[in-house]
């Protein structure tokens, strides 16, 4: 029996095809989704569908019997209720009419209790569990590295104010040295001068009274001279 078939099978009990239609696929796409998600989807006096992992192995090629690693999966596993298995043994008969399963218990299909809805319910519940589990760890990692980039901009803003500081202090401490200096050259240079001025003066006052003496003798050497041309000219 293929889908096709089933949903003509269903559509005899249900009176419409398309009806059935919907319904098989409704069905069939809910247990996939929760087992997928990995929930089982268990069916009293059915079986139970659920997520297997099988982990990396070896296995044999059956072709050339050339040995092969097959990685770590994941693959559905049906188990067949013990209703489904004792019919299919023959240890009990299948009923002309009404389910040949086992009825589900009294409760047990309301809606939100238990079920493939409720497996699909707990699948998505386990989900925002997970999602707000998640939610409290990213903010806080948000806010350490928030907290991180805040404490290193601080640092940064300190180290920048610190080399300005000294950077200050430096040209601060240049500039008073440099006026020092200069101050210090000033004062020399007035002292040197006011040290020579005196020197100059006597030096000159020296020059003349030189000059003065030496004009002096000659001075007297012409009227000595010129007396004793007068004399001879008598």
């Amino acid at each position: 029996m293929n889908k096709a078939q089933l949903v003509e099978a269903v559509a005899e009990q249900l009176g419409g095809r398309k009806a059935a239609a919907e319904a098989v696929d409704a069905v069939l796409d809910t247990m996939v989704r929760a087992v997928v998600a990995g929930d089982r989807v268990s069916v009293t006096g059915f079986g139970t569908f659920e997520k297997v992992e099988r982990s990396a192995r070896f296995a044999r090629n059956p072709q050339t019997g050339e040995k092969v690693k097959v990685k770590k999966t994941s693959v559905p596993r049906f188990r067949p209720g013990q209703g489904f298995k004792d019919l299919v043994s023959g240890s009990k008969k299948l009923p002309k009419d009404g389910p040949s399963v086992k009825k589900a218990p009294k409760g047990s299909l309301t809606p939100g209790k238990s079920g493939t809805t409720a497996a699909v319910k707990r699948a998505a519940t386990k989900r925002a569990a997970t999602a707000a589990a998640a939610a409290p760890a990213k903010k806080t990692a948000a806010k350490k590295t928030t907290a991180t980039a805040a404490k290193t901009t601080t640092a940064a803003k300190k180290a920048t104010a610190v080399k300005k500081a000294t950077t200050t202090a430096a040209a601060a401490k240049k500039a008073t040295a440099v006026k020092k200096t200069a101050a210090v050259k000033k004062t020399a240079a007035v002292k040197k001068t006011t040290a020579a001025a005196p020197a100059a003066k006597k030096a000159t006052a020296a020059k003349k009274a030189t000059t003065v003496k030496k004009t002096a003798p000659a001075k007297k050497t012409a009227t000595r001279k010129t007396t004793a041309r007068k004399s001879t000219a008598k």
